[in-house]
């Protein structure tokens, strides 16, 4: 009697497969999340340009002077978000940057006028811009003490700096604005080449010195490692103290060149100068993707922050609608990015503070 050789059972070979659209999906929805500042831009500008050709048939998009005005729109608050991304990437925040500029930018008109007494304008202009960011950088080596050898909070300590860095400026500026007599200075905040003003190019310049700085050397990494989990960068041997002190003397070299280029726009140093400006930083950031939780974050999703900030206050005028409404979408904008991202960190699994 022949016998039957019984057939092992077939592997069910859709197991791998599912598995693999599974993570695609889960790739696919992290990048969109990343990606969301770009999108919100995108959205924006076709928004804006369906709007201006409805209300008035005329367009948004294809006029160099929107563009001109949006990127000078942008630079005061993306020079600070810059700063600003380095510090929430690590866990922390910085609230002192605003009266940071605003001290950078009086001592900037005052140490051009001072130094075109004895100088040529052009080398007074270069001196008084670099006094500037080395004076903004004592309050943010103040902020590093405070915050990485004597543990206080970076909250509290920057806000503690807030203060003292805003009555310094108005104590160093008089109560008034210090109008700056020096016409290269001038040309370096109004000029342009074609087309192109010289503040968007030297922007542009620094913006791509700092994504390097963060993207592709052993700082940023430490940066990432920091805000990610603290405890296992310092088991990793990270210093963490020395790397918080040049964290915030970084953030605050940014916000005193911020101060620079504003006393350059207009031809006069403020106290006052990025005193509005410290929620469009905080804002680019987190429209940006850096996470409020630490450890995430990027200068250029930063970038698409600061361009998703300008586009909404530039346009709503641009569009002739009251300009307190830019308050209102910007608030929106950051609430939806937020959301966004705790959505993110909830599909990844990722640790939340409750």
């Amino acid at each position: 009697m022949a016998s039957t050789v019984e057939t092992p059972p077939k592997a069910d070979l859709h197991v791998a497969p599912q598995a693999d659209h599974a993570d695609q999906a889960k790739n696919l929805i992290t990048r969109i999340a990343q990606l969301r500042a770009w999108l919100f831009l995108a959205a924006l500008i076709v928004l804006f340009e369906i709007w201006a050709r409805l209300s008035f048939g005329g367009t948004f998009v294809f006029s160099p002077f929107n563009w001109q005005s949006i990127g000078i729109f942008a630079i005061a608050p993306l020079l600070l978000a810059i700063g600003q991304t380095f510090v929430i990437i690590s866990g922390g925040i910085d609230l002192s940057m605003g009266f940071i500029m605003g001290l950078a930018a009086v001592v900037a008109a005052h140490v051009t006028n001072i130094a075109g007494l004895y100088m040529p304008l052009p080398i007074a202009m270069v001196v008084g811009i670099a006094v500037a960011i080395a004076v903004a950088t004592i309050p943010g080596m103040v902020n590093g003490l405070l915050i990485s050898r004597l543990k206080v909070p970076p909250f509290i300590g920057t806000l503690g700096m807030f203060g003292v860095a805003r009555g310094a400026a108005f104590l160093l500026a008089g109560g008034t604005t210090v109008p700056v007599k020096n016409e290269y200075f001038a040309i370096l905040g109004n000029g342009s080449i074609y087309g192109i003003p010289y503040l968007v190019i030297v922007t542009a310049v620094f913006v791509l010195i700092m994504h390097y700085l963060l993207s592709q050397t052993r700082f940023g990494q430490h940066n990432y490692a920091i805000g990610a989990n603290v405890q296992a960068a310092r088991r990793a041997g990270i210093d963490i103290k020395r790397h918080l002190m040049r964290l915030y003397i970084l953030s605050a070299a940014c916000a005193g060149m911020g101060g620079a280029l504003y006393a350059a726009r207009f031809t006069a140093g403020a106290a006052q100068a990025g005193e509005p400006l410290l929620l469009d930083c905080v804002a680019a950031v987190v429209i940006g993707g850096a996470s409020l939780f630490g450890g995430s974050g990027s200068i250029l999703g930063t970038v698409a922050g600061a361009l998703v900030i300008a586009v909404i206050q530039y346009g709503l005028v641009f569009l002739n609608v009251e300009p307190f409404w830019q308050f209102i979408a910007v608030g929106v904008v950051i609430i939806i990015s937020v959301l966004i991202d705790q959505a993110q960190r909830r599909f990844t699994g990722a640790k939340q503070d409750e």
